[in-house]
């Protein structure tokens, strides 16, 4: 499919069904990828717990996007990159400012774009390998800048676990440790020329940043069956995808070949593409309802 598909403009004014759009959004974490010498990645740790929010339990439809005006918007992005001693200086500014081009040029046609407010740095071997508890509390609470709709961005150099990436979903009321936490935590060598293979092009970002719009990944639920990731134009999936395997059908029966090229699988991203049009308006709705104006 051609990006030029996902102009929203034109996107809404051809929707003409109605789809469920909002159940169970929570934290998520994790993305996988394939190894650097000995080191096995998890693509994403991104954790979907708890009850969803009333707003989530309902139907969208095209003229409640038309109505809200959610044809684009503008999210404040701030930016903090956490190194240990050892890879000081190893993500320079102008890898952040290719990440941001990445993540403006794949979400621009969602509708969303992406105004960077500030890049810091900080060295701190601790902070740099940590994942989640306490020591993500304590680089949060130094570093965390703007409201709940802005988005902070963390890339750290030694990322622990083995992962590429972990966001949190948006809550309809967070609490105050909540809207501390809330944000993208991503390995810094996934950064556009960093140095971890098949997963180096910025697309670590673009996936945990769906997230923390409202998106499941497409094979939520790992089943053929049920809810899935609630998006009536991503075909059924039963498991995530390793690299990128053409014509992968993990749900034979059921229309569609599996979401290699979007976003929200675990492809290698040179695989990765697109969102699809209820993915956009998805991101839309869950932005205006769960964080505008907090």
């Amino acid at each position: 499919m051609d990006k030029a598909y996902h102009s929203l403009p034109l996107l809404v004014a051809a929707l003409g069904w109605e789809a469920e759009m909002y159940k169970s959004l929570r934290p998520v974490k994790g993305f996988a990828a394939a190894s650097v010498l000995a080191q096995e990645y998890t693509r994403c740790y991104t954790p979907i717990t708890g009850n969803p929010p009333p707003e989530l339990d309902t139907e969208i439809s095209r003229s409640d996007i038309e109505k809200r005006g959610l044809l684009d918007f503008e999210v404040d992005t701030y930016v903090h990159v956490i190194t240990s001693e050892a890879k000081e200086g190893m993500y320079p500014q102008s890898m952040v400012e290719e990440q941001m081009r990445v993540l403006n040029n794949e979400y621009q046609w969602s509708g969303i774009s992406f105004n960077t407010k500030s890049i810091d740095y900080s060295v701190n071997d601790t902070w740099a390998s940590a994942l989640d508890g306490p020591i993500e509390i304590e680089y949060k609470q130094a570093l965390r800048q703007g409201s709940y709709d802005d988005l902070n961005l963390y890339f750290l150099s030694d990322l622990g676990g083995g992962l590429l990436g972990f966001c949190y979903f948006p809550e309809s009321n967070p609490s105050a440790q909540q809207q501390l936490l809330d944000g993208c935590t991503n390995l810094a060598g996934s950064m556009p020329g960093g140095e971890v293979p098949n997963y180096n092009l910025g697309y670590t970002a673009v996936h945990e940043t769906g997230h923390w719009f409202g998106l499941y990944h497409v094979f939520q639920g790992s089943s053929c069956v049920g809810t899935g990731d609630y998006i009536i134009d991503t075909p059924k999936q039963k498991t995530a995808t390793s690299g990128c395997p053409l014509m992968q059908d993990s749900c034979p029966g059921r229309f569609g070949f599996d979401s290699i090229h979007n976003f929200m699988d675990y492809s290698y991203d040179t695989c990765m593409t697109r969102f699809t049009p209820l993915q956009s308006l998805r991101m839309l709705w869950s932005y205006a309802t769960l964080r505008a104006g907090k």
